[in-house]
């Protein structure tokens, strides 16, 4: 998995629309939460979602975006979005190949890690997290990076 401080590979994948899009349009909005999951739907892909979608209000005022990345295709994350009113971007990595660039392929190669990045405007990873199974480890990541950007304005 790659480490602070390290550059995040560059990247373009469709959204749930089918629109590309690559990391470098995403930082132009502003420093990334890029989260890794392993699939739409799941209980705990949903509750990890739904708990990213209910910090939105302090993730914007923290001048934050959020991106999601998961295998499956634009249609499910179309439907998922839609289901649970997610304000997010999801994106499809459904060959894996931005899965394997960050270093988040699942035990023996199977599946994707559930993994956080705090990438900055420069391409920079500040800060990232991994727990596949302990959901509030990302949402206590996700709440920490919008408390300490929003200290920092």
């Amino acid at each position: 998995m790659l480490a602070i401080g390290a550059r995040a590979p560059e990247f373009t994948l469709p959204d749930a629309d089918e629109v590309s899009v690559s990391l470098k349009s995403l930082l132009a909005r502003g420093p990334l939460i890029l989260y890794f999951y392993p699939a739409d739907f799941t209980p705990g892909c949903t509750r990890e979602a739904c708990q990213i979608r209910d910090l939105q209000p302090q993730i914007q005022a923290a001048g934050l975006q959020v991106a999601g990345v998961s295998p499956q295709s634009p249609e499910s994350h179309r439907a998922f979005r839609e289901k649970y009113h997610l304000p997010f971007v999801l994106l499809s990595d459904v060959d894996r190949c931005v899965v394997r660039m960050y270093g988040v392929r699942g035990p023996f190669g199977l599946g994707v890690r559930r993994a956080t990045f705090l990438i900055d405007p420069a391409g920079q990873i500040q800060d990232v997290v991994a727990s596949d199974l302990r959901i509030g480890v990302h949402i206590g990541f996700v709440r920490t990076a919008a408390t300490a950007r929003s200290a920092a304005q």
